[in-house]
């Protein structure tokens, strides 16, 4: 029976891989990779030369049978681009197709942007969710969002530089102006932790660029926000005006640091009434 082991690599600096991942990359029979560039580059620096296959997204239908064949002679490794095979990223599929076969799974630690951000992020971590990826599309992001508004446990994410913006907007609009800690290019050159509430960070990154993860703080239960009665008197006045439904509300969410979402909802009174 044949292991295939989990290795953690580094999610930027090359220098950040444990002794043990470099031992057990040299001693497996193959080493299944969902960027070979990335790995290869790795392994190059590290003197390390063993058989390299791509397993990724596109092609682990295929490629699984191959790894599983693998396994019958020797061990396997499997490594992501960045961090922990599985996290985020192509490995659950095999792990669970290696189990099934009768094989061992081996985890491998190592650097993992989510905890790195975690830490460094200033905020309560002592009980997070970790949410990968968020949806593309505004409005399934703001429900996914939003189903976690009253969560107390401190949230982290990634987000891409070219969705960063919208993402953060969302944010603001389902969660409040609360603190955030977004953390781009972890251990690599450019390397920026950005503490400060969710509107400044909007502000900061103009030109998002790089990879970002966000860290983002749950509901502390003792924010005292303003009234309904006071919301409402702001949108009144902003309605006598002519503002419209868009601009006043999002005037008012921004002012009062209170969710759009929940300013809409009073706009909406206020017209009905």
């Amino acid at each position: 029976m044949s292991t295939l082991y989990i290795v953690a690599t580094p999610i930027g600096n090359l220098e950040d891989i444990t002794l043990r991942a470099l031992r057990v990359l040299q001693e497996v029979s193959m080493i299944a990779a969902e960027d070979t560039r990335t790995t290869r580059k790795l392994l190059s620096r590290h003197n390390v030369r063993q058989r390299l296959v791509a397993y990724n997204e596109h092609n682990m239908k295929t490629r699984t049978p191959r790894i599983l064949s693998a396994l019958d002679d020797g061990d396997v490794a499997l490594v992501s681009e960045a961090g922990m095979p599985g996290i985020s990223d192509p490995g659950f599929e095999l792990v669970t197709a290696v189990l099934e076969a009768g094989h061992n799974v081996v985890p491998i630690p190592g650097a993992s942007a989510v905890l790195s951000a975690l830490a460094a992020s200033g905020l309560p971590s002592r009980r997070f969710t970790f949410l990968g990826f968020l949806p593309r599309r505004s409005g399934e992001r703001r429900r996914e969002l939003e189903a976690l508004r009253h969560d107390p446990g401190t949230l982290v994410i990634f987000e891409s530089p070219h969705r960063l913006k919208a993402a953060l907007g969302d944010i603001r609009e389902t969660l409040g102006d609360r603190r955030i800690a977004v953390c781009r290019e972890l251990t690599k050159r450019y390397e920026e932790v950005f503490r400060g509430t969710v509107e400044e960070a909007i502000r900061h990154f103009a030109e998002p660029r790089g990879e970002f993860t966000i860290v983002i703080e749950g509901d502390t239960g003792d924010r005292e926000g303003p009234s309904e009665d006071a919301v409402m008197d702001q949108l009144r006045s902003l309605k006598e005006s002519g503002a419209t439904a868009k601009d006043a509300t999002t005037l008012v969410a921004e002012a009062m640091g209170i969710p759009r979402r929940e300013a809409y909802r009073l706009w909406l009174q206020l017209s009905d009434a």
